[in-house]
């Protein structure tokens, strides 16, 4: 049995910083990943350009955390963005902020951010095997050690877990850290998916599939109307329903057994008087076209039919035959086109988990374990999760630094 002062479960975000982290306090550090690389869903995330982090205060970061982000407090104030940019700069990949203060690298590849993670492994001589762990070890709630499939078996007297959630199982994140966990006597909060598409009623967002709207009000209702989300951006229709920035976002807020209703104002710049205005100006100027053809400047020609049907208007109809009242009609639908939401994506689609180990079990300035002493939590596999826009990733690095920093020192806060 080799022999390790911390061992990492997990070669992603979390687990790739939390070894960086240990092994520049000088401890000798063994990273544990199945997949045959290291960072592979980080290697999506943003599309392939890895939304590192978000340019703000640790405080505004916990304002985008809508499950437990109490609980981060401490580690967030010890390692905020500007920590994290600092030291990706640093490591030779430059960054830089756009709207949102969404941090990316220069390079607008998630490669480049991998590498720098992978360039501090290697200095800091930090050990990195492919193997899938099925067993932590431990006697008398101490950990000891770790066993693999494959029948490897290495000794530490700290184990970092950060195996992710359940999201995206094709990179790895195969809910191994929870099974671990609760073989350890960890509580599990279900995991369900976070940030992830909706599926809609009827067959209206379908006929829409592909449909990409930029520049657009969108407010998630709950079954008594009230609004518990609302934002301006980019949403897509899908062959299921909806996806796109605002509808991931939107779907943290939504609970189990609760029914929503999303509302989308296609035109937001404009109030109900100044959009009629603009409505008949168009309906003057193509005044003997088929209503079909008369909305071509103000809408997507693919979400007319779906619009004068939801208005009850005839697409045959010439503009010149327009009622007030079915004027009135398109204006509401305009302002106010409302889609009935049935459930999420599974949560194999979901960018993030929501659930995990329990937080009620963790240290919030160690991360380590009030159960097994030795073993810490890092990342998606604990019950914390954030909006879109680098929160989530700012959640795995502040976590991977206390996790790193608390394994390499014994269990001590520097």
């Amino acid at each position: 049995m080799r022999n390790f002062d911390v061992i990492v479960i997990g070669g992603g975000a979390a687990g790739m910083f939390a070894a960086c982290i240990a092994a520049e306090q000088g401890a000798k550090v063994l990273l544990l990943e199945r997949n045959d690389r290291l960072g592979k869903k980080l290697n999506i995330t943003g599309k392939g350009r890895c939304n590192v982090t978000n340019n703000c205060s640790a405080l505004e970061v916990q304002q985008n955390i809508p499950r437990n982000g109490k609980f981060l407090y401490s580690a967030l104030d010890a390692f905020p963005p500007e920590r994290m940019m600092r030291f990706l700069e640093e490591t030779g990949c430059p960054l830089k902020t756009e709207r949102g203060n969404r941090v990316f690298p220069v390079s607008d590849k998630a490669s480049s951010v991998i590498g720098a993670l992978e360039r501090r492994l290697r200095g800091f001589k930090v050990e990195v095997r492919q193997e899938r762990v099925r067993e932590i070890l431990q006697e008398n709630s101490v950990i000891f050690g770790v066993k693999t499939e494959n029948g490897g078996l290495y000794a530490a007297g700290r184990v970092i877990l950060a195996t992710g959630g359940c999201s995206y199982p094709t990179t790895g994140s195969t809910g191994d850290g929870y099974r671990l966990a609760e073989s350890l006597g960890h509580t599990i909060v279900p995991p369900v998916g976070s940030l992830v598409p909706l599926v809609a009623e009827g067959e209206d967002c379908p006929e829409m599939q592909g449909l990409s709207l930029r520049n657009v009000g969108v407010r998630l209702l709950n079954q008594k109307g009230k609004a518990v989300y609302q934002d301006f951006g980019e949403l897509l229709f899908t062959h299921f329903g909806l996806s796109g920035p605002m509808i991931l976002s939107a779907s943290a807020h939504m609970r189990k057994g609760d029914t929503y209703t999303v509302r989308i104002d296609l035109k937001p710049a404009l109030d109900e008087s100044k959009l009629d205005a603009r409505l008949l100006r168009d309906l003057e100027q193509y005044q003997n076209r088929a209503m079909e053809n008369a909305l071509t400047d103000l809408l997507p020609r693919s979400m007319i039919p779906v619009l004068l049907r939801r208005a009850g208007v005839d697409g045959a109809m010439q503009a010149n035959a327009l009622t007030r009242q079915q004027r009135r009609r398109l204006i509401e639908e305009m302002k106010g086109f409302q889609v009935k939401i049935l459930e999420k994506r599974p949560v194999a689609e979901a960018i993030v988990t929501s659930g995990g180990v329990s937080v009620k079990e963790i240290s919030p300035k160690t991360m380590e374990s009030k159960i097994v002493a030795g073993l810490y939590f890092a990342g998606e596999v604990i019950d914390c999760d954030a909006y879109t826009g680098g929160f989530n990733l700012q959640i795995a690095w502040a976590t991977g630094y206390a996790a790193g920093l608390a394994a390499a020192n014994k269990g001590e806060t520097q």
